[in-house]
């Protein structure tokens, strides 16, 4: 899941794909289905590094690409026991205001480091001291998306950024939905991602589709951001695990 910035009724299919880009990036791209009461932020932090510039995550528009993850899925046709069963989860006045992207349906910020974060909405951010309890994202920057109440399935969400993690591909599956930090939260997730090479102990975890990407991804609507030659790996994460990110070694 994720982290918001307002309570929500219910977050639902919950997908990620991830694969290493160009001159040390990353490309993420995250879906689901939410369920909210009133306007909120979705938060995702990002390793990026402390010198993170506010222009260093490239936002991509895949509003036309709605079925990006269901054609995804089209690259497994394993019996359908092997799916999970359910994706259900119960500024400083002084500083210029970030930057917003229009990103089809809602826009999005690029938040560089946690002070930044004086310069958002406070609808937009979490309550004060929360990032400071996980202790992991002082060098973090955030992507920031804007959402609307109601019950709807977001269009994927996608960009690309600096991943100051080397090889290591980054999933960001912390859980805030509450305000609050728990040590341990119920997961309910699907990976997807491309990776040069997989170790053979993540690909006790990871399954191969089984053929290159191309057959069941339109690369173009895409935006080239699933490489056509290459297959893709998925990965289910069910029932309580530590509440932190996942990472997996992926040169």
């Amino acid at each position: 899941m994720c982290c918001f910035s307002r309570p929500v009724t219910s977050v639902s299919q919950t997908r990620i794909f991830a694969r290493p880009a160009f001159d040390g990036r990353q490309v993420l791209v995250y879906g689901m289905q939410l369920d909210a009461p009133e306007d909120l932020a979705m938060i995702l932090p990002l390793p990026v590094g402390r010198d993170a510039r506010e222009d260093a995550v490239a936002f991509v528009n895949l509003e036309k690409y709605p079925r990006f993850f269901d054609d995804l899925e089209a690259g497994f046709p394993q019996p359908a026991a092997a799916a999970p069963l359910g994706f259900s989860e119960r500024a400083s006045r002084s500083a210029p205001t970030l930057a917003v992207v229009e990103v089809g349906s809602f826009v999005a910020s690029f938040v560089p480091r946690i002070a930044d974060f004086d310069r958002l909405d406070m609808r937009f951010r979490l309550p004060p001291g929360v990032w400071e309890k996980i202790g992991a994202y002082a060098d973090h920057g955030f992507a920031v998306f804007q959402l609307r109440k109601g019950n709807a399935r977001i269009h994927p969400m996608a960009f690309t950024f600096p991943n100051a993690l080397g090889s290591q591909l980054f999933f960001p599956t912390v859980h805030i939905h509450d305000g609050k930090v728990h040590p341990r939260a119920d997961f309910d997730h699907v990976l997807y991602c491309q990776a040069s090479k997989m170790g053979r102990a993540a690909l006790t975890e990871w399954s191969a589709s089984d053929v290159p990407a191309a057959r069941f991804v339109d690369v173009a609507r895409a935006r080239k951001l699933v490489l056509g030659d290459r297959h893709v790996y998925r990965r289910f994460i069910g029932g309580e695990h530590k509440n932190q990110d996942v990472l997996l070694a992926a040169a």
